[in-house]
């Protein structure tokens, strides 16, 4: 498998700099993320008809918003991100969340602790004394600690008995958790090797950002810990340090770390990585036979360089901005679940048609559900690059090649192009082509595929 941490060149802090990444109040200087966020609890969503007066979003709407609108301003991004990925469900009430919070800092500080004690030797990064910024980074962050210690000891009466109520609510329910000495040692040692190796160009680890490295340890070592079938892969760090970023506090970026590995944490194992590249070119060979042809003429290894744009959510291949809007953008299943009607759409038409005068039966092709909008924008790139693929001989030139396109592509044209990909594909499984038409009793205004259309077109 390709090194994931490797090829991406440095760059400039005032070239990553982005309007997405949040500011601090009183100025932009970086300082380690907070523990917790209490006040995003209560914090409220402008977009327009999502968030009603209690407080509960309409998780469709928000998803519909993000696609259509190409995501969210970056000044509402760390508040969406937190119902996008399910850290807040997105039927709760302010009130509700006020109390949730609370419970999932101390279950997070719970388990935190719980590996801490297991393995003393793991709560501190293993320094050779020759990264200078680590060492100021473990200044920063245990600077960090000691403020959050006094804030605790500063609580009223009745806020710590309610927090010492929640602790041994979770203490007893991770009482019964047990850790494999051996394998989390190894997933620590990973850990420790590819954390320093997180793009520390990123404005979020400047100065005394530089902390946010420990935080995402801290982190990832918690969900290896508390996840052992995962464990830690390689990548991770990359993935996690996106959400640390946007959230801002540590918590927060657990859970909503956690629950987006529920759903893709098979893409980290061996069998995500074949069924990924299966799938991209099962796609591009529904797309461009040609180019299919090509890329598989020796074996399928040489389709590997797609699943590190795929498992990182293609985070080297755009701008740093547009990355995070991008990953945005595909997490919000918005495209996936208009596949499904589109799903729906066929079935109809056959049931129209086995039921016809003319006692005429085609076959239709099949939607494949697995062609998820993330390998569309894989495609379109091939796809975009045609030409100069063709010309690659071997692997080795195609990995340069592919390489070089970090931090070069377009995202409005490669979605644009995606999107063209997607409609086209959806439209020739779905479409009759035998009859070629819509049913004579369907006006234009009523065609499904004309309003699939007009939710494709990104404002």
């Amino acid at each position: 498998m390709e090194d994931l941490n490797t090829g991406n060149p440095r760059q400039t802090a005032g070239e990553r700099l982005t309007a997405s990444i949040p500011q601090l109040d009183g100025g932009s200087q970086r300082r380690v993320a907070a523990i917790s966020s209490p006040a995003l609890a209560v914090a409220r969503l402008t977009l327009p008809r999502v968030m009603d007066a209690e407080g509960r979003v309409d998780e469709s709407r928000l998803r519909m918003h993000i696609f259509k609108n190409g995501g969210v301003c970056p000044s509402e991004r760390g508040l969406a991100w937190r119902f996008l990925f399910g850290m807040y469900p997105c039927g709760s009430t302010a009130l509700e969340r006020s109390l949730l919070q609370d419970q999932l800092v101390v279950r997070y500080q719970v388990m935190k602790r719980k590996w801490q004690h297991f393995l003393p030797s793991a709560m501190r990064m293993h320094l050779n004394g020759t990264d200078a910024e680590l060492l100021a980074a473990v200044r920063y962050f245990d600077q960090r600690q000691a403020q959050t210690q006094q804030q605790s000891q500063d609580r009223s009466e009745a806020v710590r008995v309610r927090m010492a109520f929640l602790e041994l609510q979770a203490q007893i329910l991770f009482e019964r958790v047990t850790f494999d000495r051996e394998e989390l040692q190894e997933a620590i040692r990973i850990i420790d090797k590819d954390v320093p190796r997180t793009n520390r160009d990123l404005s979020y680890y400047q100065n005394e950002g530089l902390g946010n490295l420990l935080v995402l340890r801290e982190i990832l070592i918690t969900y290896a810990a508390f996840h052992p079938e995962v464990s830690y892969a390689q990548g991770m760090n990359d993935l996690c340090s996106r959400f640390l970023e946007v959230l801002d506090c540590e918590v927060d970026t657990f859970w909503s770390f956690s629950c987006y590995m529920e759903k893709f944490s098979r893409d980290f194992r061996a069998d995500g990585l074949h069924r990924k590249i299966e799938l991209e070119a099962a796609l591009l060979k529904e797309l461009d036979p040609p180019l299919y042809a090509h890329l598989v003429k020796d074996n399928m290894e040489r389709f590997t360089f797609c699943h590190r744009w795929l498992l990182l959510g293609f985070q080297r291949e755009f701008e740093h901005s547009e990355a995070l809007r991008l990953f945005e953008i595909l997490s919000c299943d918005h495209l996936e679940l208009i596949s499904q009607q589109v799903d729906r759409a066929r079935y109809q038409e056959r049931v129209a048609q086995k039921f016809s005068t003319d006692g005429s039966e085609s076959e239709l092709q099949a939607i494949n559900t697995d062609f998820t909008f993330e390998l569309f924008i894989c495609a379109a790139i091939l796809l975009e690059h045609r030409e100069s693929l063709l010309q690659c001989p071997d692997d080795v030139q195609l990995l340069q090649y592919t390489n070089g396109l970090q931090g070069t592509l377009d995202l409005n044209s490669i979605l644009k192009k995606a999107e063209h990909h997607f409609y086209n594909y959806c439209k020739r499984c779905a479409w009759d082509f035998t009859n070629g038409r819509c049913r004579p009793d369907r006006s234009k205004h009523e065609d499904f595929f004309y309003h699939l259309r007009s939710l494709f077109v990104l404002k």
